[in-house]
């Protein structure tokens, strides 16, 4: 095969990122303030210091300045797996025989497995620079279970995990990373907290939600002396830790003397979507060319393509500020699926402030099904097995590739593998012996949901 570029574009050590790129203060509309549940007021500094670290906190609020410093300690962190590859997907594109370009960012080569450990290790740091005794978090897949525990581990931190149930019943090996790394994790519904002993009571939740494990995680963390939340994607802070990787992949297409016509990423809470395309997003926003943005969400839990941009909790047990978002409702329960890090009830505020004054240009929504396809040819040409939350994008990439094929434009793609699927096996063992689920929810749950919005937010 002739290669007319390399496979893999790497930056050297000296290329990092110095700082994080802050696209809320570039954007035309900012997005709505989060709103105290109490009395439906903006949250300020104060209001956020109990739950964030105050630093944390500081970034969440920041609507001014475009460039935020890495810490030294952080960016050091960062060289044991930054910068990371973009990757020439030369082998799909012959299986496919587009005339399109098609590239990845992998963000699969650390031990976490994932982009996660990017707003990790920052957000440890800053734990930690308060002389905090430990945080508490949640996470459905485990990716950012994991991430979180290596980055407390390194900084010497307590780390509880609330740990969505399915999906620690899915995937056992990442609660033993987790476990390796001296985390406390704990099934979510648990009896350990109010909200986790009424969702067993009442028998709605057995199997769990992100939007349950926050409630826990947050209630944890306020009633403990030493200890704060952290959280893996939605906020602003973690966009802005992200960021890194859509600086990287920026700086490497100059390098190549490229730039993409189109940028997917897949979409739960956002934070890797936020990240990849930011850098991108900051010449729209400039008017300058800029790519064709698309969101990829799973079918089961589908808040750009079936939500309502609306203010809502970030958890089911109501114990978070509102968030002015795309959301299912905060009561809605997505069906188990294995993109365990995509099912969450809302969509970040900054992309959903975006996608609604349409910056971002498209969400789509697939289905289990179609993904693990994906997945499995990509797998087999490109050698490397992806997370069931990367599939999602490369399904899209893969339909974008095949309409160049039809009209024969010589298009640029590019899109985030986010993760691998080495702790994935047992669905695509479902997914091999045709025993995926692939139910989408019905518009009566969805209508249930957003029937539980809160009455009183605008």
């Amino acid at each position: 095969m002739k290669r007319e570029i390399p496979y893999k574009t790497y930056l050297t050590e000296n290329e990092i990122p110095t700082a994080w790129y802050n696209v809320r203060a570039d954007m035309k509309t900012d997005h709505r303030p989060l709103l105290n549940p109490a009395n439906m007021e903006p949250m300020a500094l104060e209001d956020l210091k109990p739950v964030f670290c105050e630093e944390l906190a500081k970034q969440e609020l920041n609507t001014s300045d475009r460039f935020i410093p890495i810490p030294e300690e952080v960016r050091e962190f960062y060289t044991m797996f930054r910068p990371s590859p973009l990757v020439r997907a030369y082998f799909l594109e012959e299986a496919l025989g587009t005339p399109a370009e098609i590239y990845y960012k992998y963000e699969g080569g650390n031990t976490s497995g994932s982009h996660k450990l990017n707003s990790a290790i920052a957000q440890a740091y800053y734990a930690k620079e308060q002389g905090l005794k430990g945080v508490t978090t949640e996470t459905g897949a485990g990716q950012w279970g994991t991430a979180l525990a290596m980055a407390c581990g390194y900084f010497d931190l307590e780390c509880r995990v609330y740990m969505v149930r399915v999906s620690a019943e899915q995937k056992p090996d990442r609660v033993e990373i987790m476990h390796t790394y001296d985390a406390d994790v704990t099934l979510s519904p648990s009896d350990t907290t109010e909200i986790g002993r009424k969702m067993l009571s009442d028998h709605v939740n057995p199997d769990g939600s992100l939007g349950t494990a926050i409630s826990e995680a947050v209630e944890y963390a306020v009633q403990n002396d030493g200890y704060r939340y952290v959280l893996g994607s939605v906020l602003n802070q973690v966009v802005l830790h992200q960021s890194i990787i859509g600086l990287e992949t920026k700086l490497a297409f100059e390098k190549l003397d490229r730039y993409p016509d189109i940028v997917i990423g897949c979409a739960g809470g956002g934070s890797n979507l936020g990240g990849l395309m930011s850098p991108f997003m900051e010449d729209r926003l400039a008017d300058r060319t800029a790519p064709y943005f698309i969101a990829v969400e799973p079918a089961s839990c589908p808040s750009l393509t079936r939500g309502k941009f609306a203010y809502d909790f970030c958890d089911t047990g109501q114990v978070t500020p509102l968030a002015k978002m795309y959301t299912l409702g905060h009561g809605f329960i997505p069906p188990a699926s294995h993109a365990g890090g995509l099912r969450f009830h809302g969509m970040s505020p900054i992309l959903s402030q975006l996608y609604h004054d349409g910056f971002l240009d498209e969400a789509r929504s697939v289905t289990q099904q179609e993904i693990f396809e994906a997945a499995t040819l990509f797998s087999k040409v490109e050698g490397t097995l992806p997370a069931p939350e990367s599939a999602h994008a490369i399904k899209v990439a893969i339909d974008e590739a095949l309409e160049c094929k039809k009209t024969g434009e010589k298009k640029i793609i590019v899109f985030g593998l986010t993760g691998t699927g080495y702790f994935d096996m047992s669905a695509y063992r479902r997914y091999r012996e045709g025993g995926l689920d692939d139910t989408p929810p019905s518009d009566e749950s969805i209508a249930t949901g957003l029937g539980e919005l809160p009455p009183n937010a605008e």
